[in-house]
């Protein structure tokens, strides 16, 4: 009996050591360790591409690694930090997709880069994947090929491998961004329940829907999954924060040309809240008015505030 509650305090003290969720860190300083303290190899794309690489270093080699695998205690009884990794790997997988088809491209016709035709497939593998092939493997491979495009990138005597910071490109990604918060925030919005009417087909007399749906309809999330919401959401934006600093660096005379330096950063300062300390020990999911906090409601505001002034950015941006 003594060593069964000996154990079962090791892995509780382990689990509450695993979750502990990664500090940020600043995507100059990172970049610029990269380049071994040479400023000249900080090229246009350099901080950026190097950030996500960071990104996905934290990713793997955090407190406890990679956890969304794990079939062992404390690992496979944890679901908050797999939820919180899911939602990082979400976003690596969304700006490495961005690098592959348009950032890395002069135009639509162009040849894609070889290391990032590599590299953006192995960010899709499996996410949780225990072995044969292991999650935490097809994911290092993806970060080689990174490294390598890196590496060409500051090499001035390779010409093949480019990062073109333009308004296009970073609209591109931005919509993507958007879509992506938009979601958090509908998903987090539901944990108390909501009816929705259909505005699927809104704003478009002609569209047309290949499964007819009720014209309102109660949305919920389980309270099962609300904390599961609360953390993909969060890693997310951990994720996000340190991209849009990278753009805000690599992208910095465009957003400048465009007057919407200022409102990148405001973007910034609105998530910055999402990584506050959660000093409840359990996500609550009270009413909005209700005695208690609601956690989710929290989150989506912050993520709302941020995604609409991302879409204000995308119109700065397509203006001439």
């Amino acid at each position: 009996m003594p060593i069964i509650i000996l154990l079962i305090v090791a892995l509780s003290g382990l689990s509450f050591y695993w979750s502990s969720e990664p500090d940020r860190f600043n995507v100059h300083q990172t970049a610029l360790t990269r380049a071994k303290n040479n400023p000249a190899q900080l090229v246009t794309g350099y901080v950026t591409t190097a950030t996500l690489l960071q990104v996905t270093e934290t990713l793997l080699y955090k407190q406890g690694g990679y956890l969304s695998n794990d079939k062992l205690p404390p690992g496979i009884l944890m679901d908050n930090m797999p939820n919180w990794e899911f939602g990082v790997i979400v976003q690596i997988r969304d700006l490495a997709r961005s690098l592959r088809n348009d950032i890395s491209r002069s135009q639509s016709q162009s040849i894609e880069d070889k290391d990032l035709a590599k590299a953006e497939p192995q960010f899709n593998f499996n996410n949780n994947s225990w072995i044969f092939p292991d999650t935490e493997g097809e994911y290092k491979k993806g970060a080689e090929h990174l490294k390598s495009y890196l590496g060409r990138l500051a090499d001035p005597s390779k010409q093949n491998a480019q990062f073109f910071a333009r308004s296009d490109n970073l609209r591109d990604w931005l919509e993507i961004v958007s879509k992506r918060l938009g979601s958090y925030s509908n998903r987090l919005r539901s944990s108390t329940g909501q009816k929705k009417i259909n505005t699927d087909l809104a704003g478009d007399s002609a569209a047309t829907q290949s499964t007819p749906v009720d014209s309102q309809r109660m949305v919920k999330t389980s309270w099962l999954e609300i904390d599961d919401e609360f953390y993909e959401a969060r890693g997310a934006c951990w994720a996000l924060l340190h991209f849009l600093k990278a753009v805000e660096i690599d992208f910095k005379e465009i957003l400048q040309k465009k007057n919407a330096l200022v409102s990148l950063r405001q973007i910034i300062r609105e998530l910055e809240p999402t990584q506050n300390t959660v000093w409840s020990p359990v996500i609550l999911n009270g009413g909005g008015f209700a005695l208690f906090a609601n956690h989710s409601l929290v989150m989506a505001s912050y993520i709302s505030r941020a995604n609409s002034a991302i879409i204000d950015l995308n119109h700065l941006l397509s203006e001439g």
